[in-house]
């Protein structure tokens, strides 16, 4: 048996390309590209059994950066040990415009001592934004840690804001 092959496409965004990749018909990485990636040429495929799931998820990314959608509903196979794919299932549990803590979410996994390890399964998040490691915020709602820098994590709350003010638990 061969593992199957990925293919991607590249969805303009307000924050810039987002790039998309799905294998076997389902998203299994979505990455914001930097200005320097942005520079170089990246192969782009799209294989029959997964442009369903490359055009699903083009059309929800659209609805949410319009303030369409507040929940994405895709085919999901992201590769990662049971304590990462523990961790980002409670990330997808937290709703849209409202925040947890580090701690929140160690204690949602079962493991109330693991906050830190809760970061690190953050930072190696595999599906931006459908994975909302965003939503995940410091100890007293300090904006802490992301791999995207702190600037797009407070671009993405801001875009999920209800009333102008993010509502916390």
């Amino acid at each position: 048996m061969h593992e199957a092959e990925t293919s991607s496409r590249l969805l303009p965004t307000p924050l810039g390309p987002l790039l998309v990749q799905a294998s076997g018909g389902s998203l299994t990485g979505v990455c914001l590209l930097s200005d320097e990636e942005n520079e170089y040429d990246i192969a782009l495929t799209e294989q029959d059994i997964d442009i369903s799931a490359l055009n699903l998820a083009a059309q929800q990314f659209a609805e949410y950066f319009q303030g369409n959608r507040r929940a994405f509903d895709l085919p999901l196979a992201p590769a990662g040990t049971p304590f990462q794919q523990a961790v980002w299932a409670a990330l997808r549990a937290i709703p849209y415009g409202e925040t947890r803590t580090y701690g929140e979410v160690a204690a949602a996994v079962g493991r109330p001592k693991a906050a830190r390890a809760v970061g690190g399964a953050c930072h190696v998040n595999p599906l931006l934004i459908v994975t909302p490691c965003h939503r995940v915020v410091g100890s007293g709602g300090a904006l802490t840690g992301f791999a995207c820098g702190l600037p797009v994590k407070e671009w993405l709350l801001a875009l999920e804001r209800k009333d102008g003010i993010c509502h916390e638990t």
